[in-house]
């Protein structure tokens, strides 16, 4: 990751701690508590970053936590907004976007950059898809030959191409298992050395077609060009988003209350046996 020793921007952001008389943190579950939990959730961009359904994520974690009680308040960050809005936030979410939208949305990152680091380095989750993933990157070379900076945050690279690539994609994670999506992208994602991937392409196209890996993950932040959208399809990505955005508010591990969601596993199942 480059760019980490910056200057903090918000010297106050994130610092909750909850240990009990021994100095052990404890768990608890969302209802332990005597007021319901909330967590605030940062809409990045959703002028600009909000291609193929995306937004669905958005839904479903808010869906998730109405289910077990827990409040969401949600910023919607536009471009030229006031950074200080970010001060408080536990979750991010950023979506894809068209060619037509790529400037003002790579001005608003790198505006964005060094609260971004901050909150990242603090461990708030994030979950960005395609454009928004490609521009949290070292740069990104368009399909005219631009170039364009990114935030630094992951550490890779992406070339534009002008063939895309479409379809569903299965991929593998050792902590969330198989993960399904729909990917259609003209970027070639290229991880550095040291960079870790989201996951492993089980089928599919991926970053690159040559590699084999697919995304990107630094700490608690998760890239990826998995639309459908992402989330209603892999609850357990998204209860793991909800529960690490719960335990840094609180400073303790929270247990979510289980979910059924029997339909979502036929949903799998129908789209893994789907044609790429």
């Amino acid at each position: 990751m480059s760019a980490t020793n910056q200057t903090n921007p918000m010297n106050t952001m994130g610092q909750t701690s909850s240990k009990n008389t021994t100095g052990q943190t404890s768990s608890m579950s969302a209802t332990d508590q005597t007021s319901p939990m909330s967590l605030t959730l940062l809409n990045l961009l959703p002028s600009e970053l909000n291609t193929y359904g995306d937004a669905g994520n958005l839904l479903t974690i808010r869906k998730r936590c109405e289910w077990r009680g827990i409040a969401v308040e949600q910023i919607d960050f536009e471009a030229g907004s006031d950074p200080a809005m970010l001060e408080n936030v536990d979750l991010i979410l950023g979506g894809g976007g068209q060619e037509s939208s790529l400037a003002q949305a790579q001005a608003e990152i790198l505006r964005l950059a060094p609260y971004l680091h901050q909150l990242i380095e603090q461990e708030v989750p994030a979950l960005t898809i395609c454009v928004s993933f490609q521009l949290l990157g070292e740069y990104l070379e368009t399909a005219a030959g631009e170039h364009l900076e990114g935030a630094g945050i992951f550490s890779l690279h992406t070339v534009s191409e002008t063939e895309r690539k479409i379809g569903n994609i299965v991929i593998s994670n050792s902590d969330f298992g198989e993960i399904l999506g729909y990917e259609n992208h003209l970027g070639r994602t290229y991880l550095h050395e040291g960079q870790e991937p989201l996951a492993q392409v089980v089928s599919g196209f991926g970053n690159n077609g040559t590699d084999g890996t697919e995304g990107a993950r630094y700490k608690q932040a998760f890239g990826t060009y998995l639309h459908g959208p992402l989330l209603p399809k892999n609850p357990r990505l998204a209860d793991y988003l909800i529960a690490t955005a719960l335990k840094r508010h609180y400073g303790q591990p929270i247990e979510l209350a289980l979910l059924p969601d029997p339909w979502i596993e036929q949903a799998r199942t129908v789209i893994k046996s789907r044609p790429q």
